[in-house]
């Protein structure tokens, strides 16, 4: 191919305008729970309490003894919390959209999609029962605060939220962290080693809060994740295995932790 000073000049410029697309998609979502998590994790290892001993909390009341008041700030952070993903799919389709569409680039189009279900409940196995040997080993090691996923108590509307936050999460994180990010950064001319482990590290360091363990667990299922999605350029079912990891979890919790003392 001939050189082309212009042409080149115009690749650049699109793939800085790019980059600087995904650090502002990210600076007003995960990426900003990413540095939060950093101080956070700061703070516990700076705290004088071991880090075993600490516990994180999700799902927690906002206007405890006030029911109906809480189920607004619950469902707003729930609505509020989509907005990033819809920004990012926004993006995808109206500047330097992929090749076929966004919804082709994702996958989200017929007819695979009682195979992308079943698909999502398999990864979501293979993904949730060594994370929670990872778990108890990380508590073992002291390395890992012990997670209480779910401080919602006494209303009607607990596990119904708990599932609605469980699925808001799944479309966020997976959304933003995988169809988005990777397929902007591919578009960048990144390698796809690269993004899928750029992608899993971000991650990673938004669950830093919880502790090493938790960051070591979620940079491992980034990056499965992510090597899932380069393959098969389906995102329903790593959103469908990511819900049902969480609503195992936030709703598991909430049912079992006032019979089990050690959860």
């Amino acid at each position: 191919m001939p050189v082309d000073p212009e042409r080149d000049r115009r690749i650049a410029r699109r793939r800085r305008l790019l980059i600087i697309e995904t650090v502002l998609v990210l600076a007003i979502s995960l990426g900003q729970s990413a540095w939060y998590s950093i101080l956070r994790i700061i703070e516990r290892m700076t705290r004088g309490v071991p880090l075993a001993k600490q516990t994180s909390t999700l799902n927690a009341s906002v206007t405890p003894g006030r029911p109906w008041l809480d189920l607004g700030y619950q469902l707003s952070d729930i609505a509020f919390g989509v907005v990033p993903a819809l920004l990012a799919i926004y993006l995808l389709a109206t500047v330097n959209p992929p090749r076929g569409g966004v919804r082709h680039r994702l996958g989200l189009v017929g007819p695979r999609w009682g195979h992308d279900l079943g698909a999502g409940v398999v990864i979501a196995a293979a993904i949730g029962i060594p994370g929670l040997g990872l778990y108890a080993a990380s508590r073992a090691l002291g390395i890992n605060t012990t997670v209480q996923a779910s401080a919602l108590q006494g209303a009607w509307w607990v596990i119904p939220v708990l599932i609605l936050a469980a699925v808001m999460n799944a479309v966020l994180e997976e959304t933003v962290m995988i169809g988005y990010l990777i397929t902007r950064w591919l578009q960048v001319g990144w390698s796809t080693l690269t993004v899928v482990l750029a992608s899993a590290l971000i991650r990673g360091t938004y669950h830093l809060y919880q502790g090493w363990g938790g960051f070591l667990g979620n940079v491992v299922m980034g990056a499965v994740l992510g090597l899932i999605f380069t393959r098969t350029r389906r995102l329903l079912p790593l959103v469908v295995a990511h819900t049902v990891l969480d609503v195992v979890s936030f709703v598991g919790y909430a049912l079992l932790a006032p019979h089990l003392s050690w959860l």
